[in-house]
């Protein structure tokens, strides 16, 4: 059932919280393919990148507390790729299954529309990920491919899920 979550542009003292998640996340999880998680200096390094860079970044506040993060990032850094964004989504682990990722996400690609993105993609870490493929289906992705075996953590072999959708006028018009 759907929690009543506010969503806001992140900001400097979220950063404790976006660290605690995502260090969840790689220490865990399969969300994300690094398996050492970052320091609070490097966490708010990459937000300030992401936020100087002209991309969202968002927090999903819970009862007073962050309960999850989005961000669009640059899909690929060459000049051909700047209309095009990858998102990036992360619940705190007692937070999930309400909706704040749902929350997030819709208001991630409303904002990446905004500021003129054309395409979203999804790279979803291992194909087991089937809540994250749900929602961005539900969202409007569709699959696009799956790289076998790319990733190895927690002494497996893992799976990218490729998921896209347009933005806004997607393809149709010129930038």
């Amino acid at each position: 059932m759907p929690v009543a979550a506010s969503i806001r542009p992140a900001r400097s003292e979220d950063i404790g919280a976006i660290t605690a998640i995502y260090a969840h996340a790689v220490e865990h999880g399969t969300a994300s393919f690094e398996v050492e998680p970052p320091t609070e200096t490097e966490m708010a390094r990459r937000m300030e990148a992401l936020v100087t860079g002209g991309f969202a970044y968002l927090v999903a506040e819970l009862d007073g507390t962050v309960a999850g993060y989005a961000y669009a990032g640059p899909y690929r850094p060459r000049i051909a790729y700047r209309y095009t964004v990858e998102d990036s989504v992360y619940i705190r682990p007692d937070a999930q299954n309400l909706g704040i990722g749902r929350l997030l996400l819709t208001d991630l690609i409303s904002e990446a529309e905004r500021r003129g993105f054309r395409q979203m993609v999804a790279v979803i870490g291992d194909s087991a990920q089937l809540p994250s493929i749900a929602l961005h289906r539900s969202l409007g992705f569709n699959p696009v491919g799956t790289f076998a075996n790319v990733g190895f953590k927690h002494g497996r072999w893992l799976d990218s899920v490729l998921m896209q959708r347009s933005l806004g006028e997607g393809a149709r018009t010129l930038p």
